[in-house]
């Protein structure tokens, strides 16, 4: 370490240093002066911004809010990582999924990606993805002892699991690592066939005795929560009812004969990775913190506790429009994962959302984790995020709001009796509704959605992907509302030759208007209408004929608060007598609402309104199907 001299140049050393109450005092002045009169000690909690339920983020983090030490990498509670080098300082496990039934295309596509950089497969087998009988010829030229496989096969995971030990039996192999994929409660959850799930347990039981007893490093169960983040939970919801299945599955093998350190030594758990960056991460380090506290309380010791991760970029956030956003949001997502310490890491592809990827989706896909591995070189430090207070009190935060949530369904009876129930169902939709009426206002904005739609975009086209397991928990998606909408207009432009449209009648110079013309039009295309903003500028005497020209039934009034005071009243009387539907105007009418509703505004859109709902109205009224 290079010792600097002392050259009398000491950082700041003549000033004093600053206190907490100073900057409490400072924050509170400039909300004064933003209308917003807080006292000093409450400056924080007026900025601090809310991200789940019991979870916010605050404006200033200190070392008193971080907790005092998380850990050491590889020691309990494995907050920093389940080994101690991180578990990624020579990369992660980079796991590709391949979920088409073609066994010759499955192969094909396999093989590309083993000779790419992906280090292992993540295969769907049976109605879901290749027949059971046809994974001998799909894995045709594939180094098992080589290349882990992990199955995902639902109902059939004891045919497909079986169908795969034979095979490596047959090519006189013995696999390092894999999984073959035995979820019960998982796919319970996604099914709604609760009566399966004992029998399905003893199948797995079976399995893993044989996986323990025959061969080392395979892992016979996967502990999923993605069916209960693709049904709208929230992190601490996942998280507690990853804990809850997790603790159902150890019960199940320790009574099937295994050892504790064994039956964990079974079990893989599988999280969603999204592109809230630092959720991602302190869920991730929350998960092992949590799991080794439940491995603690059933008697395992040391490294037994150390839970094994998979990290799948999440379908919720997943767009159908404009899907190349969704290389940005798999990018951050798998940052995120490889940050927070997983195992393995799963890029779906960007067209995921609508059917089967082709080649050059898979390359991109794998070769995020190529580029944030061996170019970027994330996996290089140790617990990254480690340290950062911010971090590390989301950590905590999360870890207790999952383990409330845990300690609830277990006080219920356990995973299977709160899912039969319906309590975690009903919870889960009481906090996706939460979230989808974000979505509509646009607070929680979606690219290329609900923000910078572009109406006029070639649809990118794929073959439909095997119909998913279903009849339990829901499949949500960030974008279903505005999806519809946008259905609707896609309709309507097939039966008529044009889509809805809404006439922006923008009054005074680009200076005035400008910034609510963008707004109403950006608002309007996120539903499919068509704006229309020709000409740029109108006034009372011309914009009937424009309105006429422009083939629409709605229009918009767009101008600063002072153009409104002057000419919107007159404007939206000519935009009625020339037969508008219906008049919005863009911004907060204040003390003009009144004049100007009896001057012909129907509605007042702005900042903050739902927007799913006003183009809902819109399209109803123009009789959009």
């Amino acid at each position: 370490m290079t010792v600097l001299p002392d050259d009398g140049f000491a950082l700041a050393s003549e000033f004093p240093d600053a206190t907490h109450a100073q900057w409490q005092q400072l924050v509170a002045g400039v909300l004064r002066k933003a209308g917003r009169d807080v006292p000093p000690e409450a400056a924080e909690d007026a900025l601090a911004t809310t991200v789940e339920e019991h979870l916010a983020t605050r404006p200033l983090y200190t070392a008193d809010h971080g907790p005092s030490s998380p850990g050491l990498p590889g020691f309990a509670p494995f907050t920093r990582g389940g080994t101690p080098d991180g578990g990624t300082t020579s990369g992660w496990d980079v796991r590709q999924r391949h979920d088409r039934p073609d066994p010759a295309a499955t192969n094909e596509a396999v093989l590309a990606d083993l000779e790419h950089g992906v280090t292992s497969l993540w295969l769907a087998v049976g109605a879901a993805g290749v027949p059971v009988a046809a994974l001998p010829a799909a894995l045709d030229g594939v180094l098992l002892d080589l290349a882990p496989v992990v199955l995902d096969a639902g109902d059939a995971f004891d045919d497909a699991a079986r169908t795969l030990l034979a095979l490596f039996d047959e090519r006189g192999v013995t696999p390092a690592a894999g999984n073959l994929g035995a979820d019960p409660l998982g796919h319970a959850a996604r099914t709604g066939n609760y009566d399966a799930v004992p029998d399905a347990f003893g199948a797995a039981g079976a399995l893993a005795r044989r996986c323990h007893e025959r061969h080392p490093g395979l892992r016979a169960l996967t502990v999923d929560a993605l069916p209960y983040h693709e049904a709208g939970a929230s992190a601490a919801q996942e998280l507690g009812c990853s804990l809850a299945g997790g603790l159902t599955a150890l019960r199940e093998l320790t009574a099937a004969g295994l050892p504790v350190a064994a039956a964990l030594d079974q079990l893989e758990f599988r999280y969603a990775a999204t592109a809230d960056q630092f959720l991602t991460i302190a869920k991730l380090r929350a998960a092992r913190r949590t799991w080794a506290r439940v491995a603690e309380a059933c008697g395992a010791t040391g490294a037994a506790g150390a839970q094994r991760q998979h990290a799948v970029t999440s379908t919720v956030m997943m767009t159908r429009r404009d899907p190349w956003v969704n290389m940005l949001r798999t990018t951050v997502a798998s940052l995120a994962a490889g940050v927070g310490g997983a195992d393995a890491v799963t890029v779906l592809p960007f067209d995921h959302a609508l059917g089967l990827p082709d080649a050059f989706s898979r390359r991109i896909a794998r070769n995020t984790s190529t580029v944030l591995v061996e170019e970027s070189h994330v996996a290089r430090v140790i617990d990254p995020a480690g340290g950062s207070w911010y971090v590390e009190r989301l950590t905590d935060e999360l870890a207790h709001a999952a383990w409330e949530w845990f300690q609830e369904i277990e006080g219920a009876g356990g995973q299977l009796a709160a899912l039969r129930s319906g309590l975690v169902a009903e919870r889960i939709d009481a906090t996706w509704r939460e979230r989808r009426g974000k979505l509509a206002k646009r607070r929680e904005p979606i690219t290329g959605v609900s923000e910078f739609p572009l109406l006029d975009q070639a649809a990118v086209e794929r073959d439909p992907a095997p119909a998913p397991a279903s009849g339990g928990l829901p499949r949500v998606r960030r974008d279903e509302d505005f999806e519809a909408l946008r259905a609707r207009s896609d309709a309507h432009l097939a039966a008529t030759g044009t889509r809805p449209r809404v006439f922006l009648a923008a009054l005074g110079p680009a200076s005035a208007h400008t910034a609510r013309a963008a707004f109403a039009a950006n608002l309007f295309q996120a539903g499919g209408v068509e704006a229309v903003h020709d000409p740029v500028s109108v006034d009372a005497a011309g914009v009937g004929a424009a309105f006429a020209a422009s083939g629409a039934e709605l229009a918009c009034i767009c101008s600063s608060d002072a153009l409104y005071a002057e000419h919107a009243a007159e404007v939206a009387r000519a935009l009625k007598d020339a037969g508008a539907r219906r008049v919005y105007l863009a911004g907060r009418p204040g003390d003009l609402r009144e004049a100007l509703e009896q001057a012909g505004v129907d509605e007042f859109v702005a900042l903050g309104g739902n927007a799913v709902d006003t183009l809902t109205r819109a399209l109803n009224l123009i009789g959009v199907a």
